[in-house]
């Protein structure tokens, strides 16, 4: 596949959670630039707003903001939240998981208990919910994609990780698991998405001595996220793909 090829997303409905942050403010935008309604999802409604801003300045498709605490909503309003985009939309065709929780990287002896369980619910438990409330809303799709967002880092488990390397491994184990179970339907396809290196904000609070001039920008990712949406990934399940050399394969 060409990563200068045109994947229109018109008349796509496109979920995007960690909307306010940086990663997922530039999916937001690339979804947008290919005319895809998107509905930004974030906690923090001064990020949801930055977003919304920056896909209409930009002319694009108005998106929808939702705010939405991912790890302190209860199962009923993540239930709530499925019906409100059932009546309004009929139904969805995409959701990108790209909401995270991240601190330090720490060692399991000096864990600290709380930041633990925010970064499990967050980076785990919150895809689980959303994903199980919203397969029926997806399902009304003839075709629809549901990409989680992992770490390179944590597929080699890595010492310090902590909570943050537990979840993503665990997230590419439920993505394959979910993709296998769908398979069948064909209907959804599930993909695990590896952003790679980019000067991001998480990358910052991770690795803040490192020197991010060197770094490719956000703005690199702006090709997989249309194509990981769009027509041209049907069929494309049960991976887990690395934005860095993808399009290069």
């Amino acid at each position: 596949m060409d990563k200068n090829s045109i994947m229109t997303l018109k008349d796509k409905v496109i979920l995007v959670t960690g909307a306010g942050g940086g990663l997922g403010g530039t999916a937001a935008l690339a979804l947008a630039e290919q005319n895809a309604v998107v509905i930004l999802l974030d906690k923090s409604i001064p990020k949801l707003e930055k977003a919304y801003d920056a896909i209409v300045e930009k002319g694009f498709t108005t998106p929808i903001l939702y705010p939405f605490d991912l790890a302190g909503a209860s199962e009923v309003q993540y239930e709530d939240f499925a019906t409100i985009l059932l009546e309004k939309y009929g139904s969805i065709q995409g959701v990108l998981h790209s909401a995270v929780e991240f601190n330090a990287f720490s060692p399991i002896a000096n864990h600290d208990t709380k930041a633990w369980g925010d970064a499990l619910n967050v980076n785990l438990n919150a895809p689980f919910l959303l994903t199980r409330v919203l397969l029926p809303v997806l399902q009304k799709s003839e075709h629809a994609s549901i990409v989680f967002t992992s770490d390179a880092s944590a597929q080699q488990t890595l010492a310090y990780a902590g909570a943050y390397g537990v979840s993503k491994v665990a997230l590419e184990a439920f993505s394959k698991i979910l993709a296998q179970e769908l398979e069948g339907v064909g209907k959804i396809r599930v993909n695990t998405l590896i952003p790679g290196v980019v000067d991001s904000p998480l990358r910052k609070r991770a690795y803040p001595a490192e020197d991010k001039t060197l770094l490719p920008k956000m703005a690199s990712l702006k090709s997989i996220y249309p194509y990981l949406f769009s027509d041209e990934s049907i069929g494309v399940t049960a991976q887990t793909i690395n934005a860095q050399t993808y399009f290069q394969g």
